[in-house]
C-alpha cells in the first residue's frame, strides 16, 4: 500500500506569499481553516479524504507559514486569494470546506459562481451573513444566544481553554485540546483580534444573498458552539434552495477537530450525493 501522492508549493500573490499543500488524488477539496488554525488543522480530514480526492490546504494570507503581513490580513482579499489559488493548480472539479473564518473566504468566492465549484460546506461558519438578519424563531434565540453563550468564549481564554476548541474538548480529549493550542500558537505574532474585528465589519450579507450561491450547500454546526450561533444555520438553510443543515451534538466550535469520524461521515454523504 502507498501513501497518496504529496506536494508542497507556495502561490506568489502580489502583497505576499500563500502557503498550500496538495496530497492526494482525484477530485479536488479545498479546504480554509478558520482563525484559530492554519493549514495543519485539517491533518483528520486530509487522511481520511485523501485516498480518494485531491486534497488541498492552505495557510491564509499572514497566518504561518504564508508570509506575514505589515499590517495583519484583510479578509476582503481572501475570495481572491482562494480563486487565485484554485487556477493555479488548473482544478476544476471542485468542493469546498471552510471552517469559521474561511467561511468568509468560501462563500465571498461562490458568491462569483465559478463553473469549477461543485458543492460549499461550511463548518461552524456562518460568513460573510449577518446573524441579525435571520427570521424567527431563530432571530429571537440568538437574543437569549448572545447573553448567555457568547460571553462564555473570553472566560474560557482566562482558565486556559480556546474557545474554538471548547470546554468539552479541553476535558474529554486533552491532547487533542493540546494540539488545538499548538497550532493555534503558530500564529502568535498575528493580532487575532485586529483580524477578528476586519472580518465582523464584513458580515453586512442577509441569508436571502446566498440564493445566488450555483452549487449545492451544507453547513455543519457543533450543537456548543459558544462563538458562531449554530442555530443560525436552520434559519439559512430555510430560505436557501438545495441547502442542507447537519448537527454534531457533543462537539463545540471545531466540530472537524473534535469530532472528526462523525464530520468526516457527514461530509463524505453530502459528497456522495452531488
Amino acid at each position: 500500500m502507498n501513501a497518496p501522492p504529496r506536494r508542497l508549493g507556495v502561490l506568489e500573490r502580489p502583497d505576499c506569499r500563500i502557503h498550500y499543500e496538495v496530497t492526494g488524488e482525484g477530485p479536488a477539496i479545498v479546504f480554509a481553516h478558520g482563525l484559530g488554525g492554519n493549514h495543519l488543522s485539517w491533518f483528520q480530514q486530509v487522511a481520511h479524504f485523501a485516498p480518494r480526492y485531491t486534497c488541498v490546504t492552505f495557510a491564509h494570507r499572514g497566518f504561518h507559514p504564508s508570509s506575514p503581513l505589515a499590517d495583519g490580513p484583510d479578509p476582503q482579499d481572501y475570495a481572491g486569494d482562494l480563486a487565485t489559488l484554485i487556477e493555479h493548480l488548473k482544478l476544476d472539479d471542485v468542493r469546498i470546506v471552510a471552517q469559521s473564518m474561511g467561511g468568509w473566504s468560501a462563500l465571498e468566492y461562490a458568491l462569483t459562481k465559478p463553473p469549477a465549484l461543485k458543492a460549499l460546506v461550511m463548518a461552524c461558519t456562518t460568513g460573510t451573513i449577518d446573524p441579525l438578519k435571520i427570521g424567527e424563531p431563530e432571530r429571537t434565540r440568538l437574543n437569549a444566544w448572545l447573553q448567555s453563550e457568547a460571553p462564555r468564549a473570553p472566560a474560557l481564554f482566562g482558565r486556559g481553554i480556546h474557545p474554538a476548541a471548547g470546554e468539552r474538548m479541553a476535558h474529554e480529549q486533552p491532547a487533542m485540546h493540546l494540539l488545538y493550542r499548538h497550532i493555534s500558537d503558530q500564529n502568535a505574532a498575528l493580532d487575532v483580534m485586529k483580524v477578528g474585528a476586519r472580518l465582523f465589519a464584513m458580515r453586512t450579507r442577509a441569508p436571502e444573498d446566498l440564493r445566488a450561491v450555483a452549487c449545492p450547500i451544507l453547513f455543519v454546526s457543533g450543537d456548543e458552539d459558544v462563538v458562531i450561533p449554530p442555530f443560525a444555520a436552520d434559519a439559512i438553510a430555510r430560505v436557501v434552495p438545495r441547502t442542507k443543515v447537519a448537527h454534531i451534538p457533543n462537539a463545540g466550535h471545531s466540530t472537524y477537530f473534535e469530532r472528526p469520524a462523525r464530520f468526516n461521515a457527514i461530509v463524505e454523504e453530502f459528497f456522495a450525493q452531488l
